[in-house]
């Protein structure tokens, strides 16, 4: 029997997936996917943009970028949903139950979103691009959360 092509192990596997979604993405600063995954099945995705019905930053400009906002900090004032705060909202939305699953993200959670995955049960993040954020990081640890840089 011929050997087929070779296959990807599952986290680049899930990881190429983030990368895809990121490319539905509406934000002008940076283009994020997320997949949750939980028994090596996907079970949510997300990508950041602007709530559903709502005008995109393409449309609207970027407040964070016009007032010089550096990543990480005053995430209140962007009207987009981060990717992971999207993949949780859709999981609710459609009753899907995430807790004991892994997401993974083409860029590492900020806090709020560490916060978000604490609480809904996630256990553990695969994150292709690190985030300039110390304090999500710590309290992921603090949780026991499992967090992994994926190592291209």
């Amino acid at each position: 029997m011929a050997a087929g092509p070779a296959r990807p192990a599952w986290a680049e596997y899930f990881i190429e997936i983030t990368e895809a979604v990121a490319k539905r993405s509406t934000c002008l600063r940076r283009q994020v996917g997320a997949v949750i995954v939980r028994e090596r099945r996907i079970l949510t995705t997300g990508y950041n943009g602007a709530p559903s019905g709502l005008a995109h930053c393409a449309d609207t400009g970027c407040l964070r970028e016009r007032e010089a906002v550096p990543a990480g900090q005053r995430h209140e004032i962007c009207r987009g949903l981060h990717a992971e705060q999207n993949a949780l909202l859709q999981a609710a939305l459609h009753g899907v139950s995430v807790e004991g699953a892994t997401i993974y993200t083409t860029t590492e959670p900020c806090v709020i979103c560490s916060k978000m995955l604490i609480n809904a049960g996630i256990v553990e993040v695969v994150y292709r691009d690190e985030y300039p954020d110390t304090f999500a990081r710590q309290l992921r640890e603090q949780a026991g959360m499992r967090s992994t840089k994926f190592a291209t």
